[in-house]
């Protein structure tokens, strides 16, 4: 049945007749940012980080509102690679280790791969973290055709060393060789040339661009140095008092400047006018002394690695000529899984056969994004981690939270708050800045009235006093907490004794997607992968061994397996 489900869609691809006139494939730029919080880019209500290039796309464009990720890196790279929930493909608990003999699962065919078979050709500036230790998990095996940037999921942005678990080595590559040259060159400005060189070098007429920016900030380095960037970057930033935030902001705002040099050089190509950009968050910020960090998800409840708004309501947008309806606010949902049949529909590609073959969690609103039309996705998983014993669910406007990781240490809401006085928004930075000016001569970018009225309507405020609902503590033997988050996306308010068959609903369809897991792909660091034998170089360890040997960790690895293992059998989550 499915076999013929395939031909029926594939008939017209087989019969239609070429067209010489086709309208030529956009070039897609995808731009994702590392730990940003909500409320640390301008569009969203912020006056206090200055991020006019990503503003200016945001309101030229369109603003994702309700635009959902993974609570941390791995899960949510994993998502937009493969479209599909993290539970899917064992990446759902935790972040991937450098020393971990394990990646994203090779039988995976992944976002470049796809839109290769479209004609691209697909580039990669940044940060993998989806798995090195053997050389055929990485970048260039798997679709894309050169990568500047780092394997691992952090490392200081100046001696491009990462510091993991007592282990410490050098992770910066060039392809596949190691970039010792790079060393002292300031990661973001590394993973800005590279972009450019990729836009400056690509031949248009020999098919579309696929890049990929995939930047360290605003991720804290190692514990030595965790918000890592120069003095004079910080003294721009002078009129934000607490010096923590100073460094972050700095960071952030060193960002905002590579994605105007990224537009300006499209600009400067003649691709801008045919191309899509993507800007998002991977998850949402670590607050104030998270990850030795310092990001805002105010006024969202939680932080990066929670299943609370702010941890996996992202700040997102989307730009490109193409959009039919631009200038606006989209409140629809969307989650971080469902840019791959949405990028594969604008490039031309048939997501329904993508879905068919590989089963995709993600859906395509291309449609939505285009013709301003309701979005298909209607629920979002956020997490069902069986490990830690927590899950979350949007249905609609109603939310379900089971469970909680770290204990409830980091279920509050945390500063910094930020400055938020619209008076102190910067409104001719936006018109100055490289994407501001390239918005100008597209004539996209909107009137000042129309940007204050756009920057209004995507700014969260909570409610403060409700008559309904009760406070919530989320914890492994706590009922499941209900919320109303179209109404209440701070999650002050737990409607679960109010709506109980709504609550019940939730449960069910969570109890039903909690069928469909993959068991979490974790697995032992592995004592033969520090960087002390490679030349304090963290690499590609798995093939200098034979990993076909069973024993092949030793008495001290296998005793981690076996505590890995006894610790998610004793903690299965219950729905």
């Amino acid at each position: 049945m499915q076999l013929l489900l395939l031909l029926w869609l594939l008939l017209p691809l087989l019969t239609a007749p070429e067209t010489a006139n086709a309208p030529a494939k956009p070039h897609i730029i995808f731009i994702l940012a590392d730990d940003l919080g909500f409320n640390d880019v301008g569009f969203h209500g912020s006056a206090q980080i200055p991020t006019p290039n990503i503003d200016a796309l945001a309101y030229s464009g369109i603003i994702l509102n309700r635009y959902y990720v993974a609570p941390i890196c791995t899960p949510s790279r994993s998502a937009l690679m493969t479209g599909k929930y993290p539970i899917h493909t064992g990446m759902q608990h935790s972040v991937l280790y450098a020393a971990e003999p394990r990646g994203l699962p090779l039988h995976e065919k992944i976002l470049p791969q796809y839109l290769n078979d479209l004609g691209y050709t697909s580039h990669i500036a940044g940060k993998w973290h989806l798995g090195h230790w053997k050389l055929e998990y990485t970048p260039l095996y798997r679709g894309f055709s050169s990568h500047v940037g780092f394997w691992s999921g952090h490392h200081d942005y100046n001696d491009h060393t990462a510091v993991e678990k007592h282990l410490w080595g050098l992770d910066m590559r060039n392809g596949t060789d190691v970039a010792y040259n790079l060393h002292g060159q300031y990661t973001t400005d590394v993973i800005t040339r590279h972009s450019v060189s990729v836009i400056a070098n690509h031949e248009a007429a020999k098919g579309p661009l696929f890049l990929y920016v995939a930047h360290a900030a605003g991720h804290s380095g190692n514990p030595y140095n965790p918000l890592p960037v120069s003095d004079d970057d910080v003294m721009k930033q002078d009129h934000i008092i607490h010096y923590k935030r100073r460094r972050y902001a700095a960071m952030v705002a060193k960002m905002d400047d590579s994605v105007g040099l990224i537009v300006e050089q499209l600009r400067k190509k003649n691709m801008l006018e045919n191309s899509i950009i993507v800007f998002s968050s991977d998850n949402g910020g670590p607050a104030q002394g998270f990850n030795l960090n310092f990001a805002s998800n105010y006024p969202l409840r939680g932080v990066k690695n929670t299943l609370w708004e702010g941890g996996v309501r992202a700040a997102g947008l989307v730009w490109s000529p193409l959009l039919e309806k631009r200038r606006r606010v989209l409140d629809e949902t969307m989650h971080i899984s469902d840019w791959l049949p949405t990028l594969m529909e604008a490039a031309g590609g048939h997501p329904a056969l993508a879905n068919l073959s590989q089963g995709l969690d993600g859906m395509s609103i291309w449609k939505t994004l285009v013709h301003d039309l309701p979005s298909p996705r209607k629920t979002v998983l956020h997490n069902i981690d069986d490990i830690w014993g927590s899950a979350a669910l949007t249905v609609g406007d109603w939310k379900m939270i089971q469970g909680t990781n770290y204990n409830g240490r980091w279920d509050g809401w945390y500063g910094p708050g930020g400055e938020r006085d619209p008076h102190l928004y910067d409104w001719n930075l936006v018109l100055k800045s490289r994407s501001g000016k390239a918005m100008v001569g597209l004539n996209m970018l909107p009137s000042r009235a129309d940007q204050q009225r756009l920057r209004a309507a995507a700014t969260v405020t909570c409610q403060g006093k409700s008559t309904q609902g009760t406070s919530c503590v989320a914890t492994a033997f706590s009922a499941p907490c209900l919320f109303r988050v179209r109404d209440d996306p701070c999650e002050q308010f737990n409607l679960a004794e109010q709506y109980p068959k709504v609550l019940d609903l939730l449960r069910a369809e969570l109890q039903h997607i909690n069928t469909t897991v993959v068991a979490p792909s974790n697995q032992p660091d592995d004592p033969r992968a520090s960087p002390m034998y490679f030349n304090y170089t963290w690499t590609n360890f798995g093939d200098y061994y034979d990993y076909s040997n069973e024993a092949v960790l030793g008495d001290i690895g296998s005793a981690l397996m076996d505590n890995v293992e006894k610790t998610a059998k004793n903690k299965v989550i219950k729905f």
